[in-house]
């Protein structure tokens, strides 16, 4: 079918018809008139959307979400409204109630109301397409989600505010109430000074689990003034992470305390607030229930609003009020847009000083040679504490804890142009963004970032990054590739040292047959690697086990070189034995291949996985849920690589999106990339119009 004829179907909603027409897509023949739009899929699935006029571009975009992932994006909307139990029965409705005590909904219809023009009306065009789209195509949609549509607006704000602030921002303080999966990344920006060409390079590499509303979706627009290729988080109408002709960037999660949990003294109907209570702000809420014979229940829930924020919980005469920032910083698709179209670094840093976003840090590279590292996010101005004051349950009973500024741009850690020749990041504090650092320490406030991780193993894999950066003077694009794929576990490099001596020497002899595994192990978790699953279920134990496993914890003034050594070797060698014995039980063999067990698992078959747990040193970071027998599947990790070197001609790019760029039963592009991501490949990015079409799979016209 020609997708210029959907606009036109008999069945499209007056309403939709007055949008589309609006947007000038509505009366024009495939390939007819200045306004053509159309969409290049090449034969990874990947959409190349071109088209002279913003709004329709925006327009094909939301088309060809649909296209790739209609029933996925249509659950993750119903799921922001918090009307997914309504829709999909009782197992939602604990989502339904988080997001509807977090009151996301009434943010984003704030969201909808503030945006200025044109950047509203290409969120409307967005939707319009989406819309569009399952007109179209009923028969390609699941009829359950269907109760979705049609989507509006509010509902891509909805999206957005549950993504990123409800989960990212406040994912930690929530966590006291329900776990949330950690998130991470690996950024690295190039200088000439470091790279083999002269130019610079960007990696860009998020680590988010493989589904749901993390799912990442590559794609190209180009449009007036934007010629932009990377990925965006599914339901969101701009790439996340990109690059065009002149520059790129791309993010990762930092530590940030962009939100805060208020413990609050019960008085009453009440909280004690300066002496006096404080009446709550409450409103009451009826959430529909979808019963197995169909009909619908209420479920009545009351949400309490106090001056920090919504109450997330109570027990034994007090209640804990979550306060986020970056709530009211309504522009981020303006942000992001601006970040698009930029082409020099001023201009990109321009976009960013708007500070919509409420947390991550940025990593970026251009044509003219520039690199940049900059911790961004809604950092709240406070009078008092440290970082682990306010990782705690703060003070709610007084205005001396409350917050109500954050800092500006400037006063955030930012590092440009070092001598080193590179910076980079992999969720740890902002002061090893490059070696010698650039950040110092005692002009940031105690509070923004910890002056060291949560624990001392979380520094292993910046390390190993640090470290493949710093041994290598001359950098080339092949390299880049091979230095993402290192799956070197450097704490083996940090602790064999003390544990196999002392594993020797000590009367177990389980102890001792485990020390000549590791002794022989080539301290990689490459899927043929033996005796990786022994060093990884250790390890994960002494960590998990002790307070503080390591002889010499992680300091800030030996960045490269700690944590190192084992504080206890006893313990050690006690819980190798333990999990020797766990691992020949379990796989009857202390030299099982690390492939053997863990496993990429997609709908065309499964592969062995190299790569592991950041907290192994491991660059290549994939983490594992458990399977049948024993073995472990791929969940959470690489979602999406590129490789971006930005030459005279225009830039060069590779990329990897495992588990392929489609979700939709009956697309061949599910896990169509997952062989080569099992076999440390990537695919060339077709960028220019010609590549393009000599790749080409589908053509779409409006």
């Amino acid at each position: 079918m020609n997708a210029s004829t959907a606009p036109q179907t008999a069945s499209l909603s007056a309403l939709l018809i007055g949008v589309l027409v609006a947007l000038g897509l509505s009366g024009c023949a495939p390939g007819q008139g200045p306004d053509r739009t159309e969409i290049l899929w090449d034969t990874w699935g990947v959409p190349h959307v071109y088209s002279a006029n913003t709004d329709s571009l925006m327009y094909a975009f939301g088309w060809a979400q649909m296209r790739a992932h209609g029933d996925r994006v249509l659950r993750l909307y119903g799921e922001a409204r918090g009307r997914a139990a309504e829709y999909w029965g009782e197992a939602h409705l604990a989502s339904d109630r988080r997001v509807r005590t977090l009151e996301l909904p009434e943010h984003a219809r704030r969201w909808a109301d503030d945006q200025d023009m044109p950047f509203g009306g290409y969120v409307e065009a967005f939707v319009a397409g989406m819309n569009a789209y399952a007109e179209a195509h009923p028969d390609r949609i699941a009829e359950a989600r269907t109760a979705v549509l049609p989507v509006q607006p509010t509902d891509v704000f909805a999206h957005t505010l549950r993504t990123v602030h409800a989960t990212f921002v406040a994912g930690g303080d929530l966590q006291r109430t329900r776990q949330w999966r950690r998130a991470g990344s690996n950024a690295w920006a190039v200088g000439p000074s470091r790279s083999a060409s002269g130019n610079a390079m960007l990696l860009t590499n998020p680590h988010l689990s493989w589904g749901d509303r993390f799912t990442w979706f590559e794609a190209q627009l180009r449009g007036p003034d934007v010629d932009a290729y990377g990925a965006a988080l599914l339901g969101m109408p701009f790439p996340a992470v990109a690059f065009n002709d002149r520059l790129g960037w791309t993010h990762t999660v930092n530590p940030i305390d962009a939100s805060d949990l208020y413990r609050l003294s019960l008085a009453g109907d009440g909280y004690r607030w300066d002496g006096t209570v404080r009446p709550f702000n409450t409103d009451t809420k009826v959430l529909k229930v979808k019963q197995p014979d169909g009909s619908l229940r209420a479920d009545t829930m009351t949400v309490r609003r106090s001056v920090h924020g919504p109450v997330v919980g109570q027990r034994d005469g007090e209640a804990l009020a979550l306060r986020v920032a970056g709530l009211t910083q309504s522009k981020l698709f303006e942000q992001y847009w601006r970040m698009l179209r930029s082409t020099n670094l001023s201009q990109f840093e321009a976009a960013l000083r708007r500070q919509q976003m409420p947390m991550f840090n940025t990593v970026y590279a251009d044509a003219d040679g520039h690199i940049l590292y900059h911790f961004g996010g809604r950092v709240p101005t406070r009078t008092r504490g440290g970082w682990d004051y306010w990782q705690g349950v703060v003070p709610g009973d007084t205005s001396a804890t409350l917050w109500n500024s954050v800092h500006d741009y400037e006063d955030l850690p930012r590092v440009v142009d070092p001598p080193s020749g590179w910076v980079q990041n992999a969720n740890e504090p902002p002061f090893t963004a490059t070696l010698p650092p650039r950040v110092d320490s005692a002009e940031v406030p105690a509070y923004m970032t910890p002056r060291v991780p949560e624990k001392s193993a979380y520094m292993f894999r910046p390390q190993r990054s640090i470290e493949m950066l710093a041994g290598d003077s001359s950098i080339t694009l092949a390299e880049l590739q091979a230095y993402k794929n290192d799956t070197r576990m450097l704490a083996a490099d940090r602790l064999l040292d003390d544990l196999l001596p002392a594993a020797r020497a000590s009367g177990s002899e389980p102890a001792r047959r485990a020390a000549a595994v590791l002794a022989d192990w080539d301290r990689t978790a490459d899927a043929e690697s033996q005796g990786s699953v022994l060093f990884a279920r250790w390890l994960r134990a002494m960590v998990e086990g002790q307070e503080e496993p390591f002889a010499t914890p992680y300091r800030p003034s030996a960045p490269r070189t700690t944590p190192d050594g084992l504080a206890d070797l006893e313990a050690a060698v006690q819980i190798l034995e333990t999990a020797a014995q766990q691992v020949r039980q379990q796989h009857d063999s202390l030299t099982v291949a690390w492939g053997a067990v863990h496993r990429l698992v997609g709908p065309s078959g499964a592969y062995p996985a190299s790569g592991s747990d950041g907290l192994f040193g491991t660059f290549r970071v994939l983490k594992y849920g458990e399977m049948e027998g024993g073995r472990r599947r791929a969940r959470f990790g690489d979602s999406y690589v590129a490789l971006t070197e930005f030459t005279e001609d225009g830039p060069r790019a590779k990329a990897l999106l495992p588990y392929g760029n489609a979700s939709q039963p009956g697309s061949p592009h599910r896990g169509d990339q997952l062989r080569l991501y099992a076999e440390k490949e990537m695919r060339p990015v077709w960028h220019s119009r010609d590549s393009v079409r000599a790749h080409l799979e589908r053509r779409e016209t409006f």
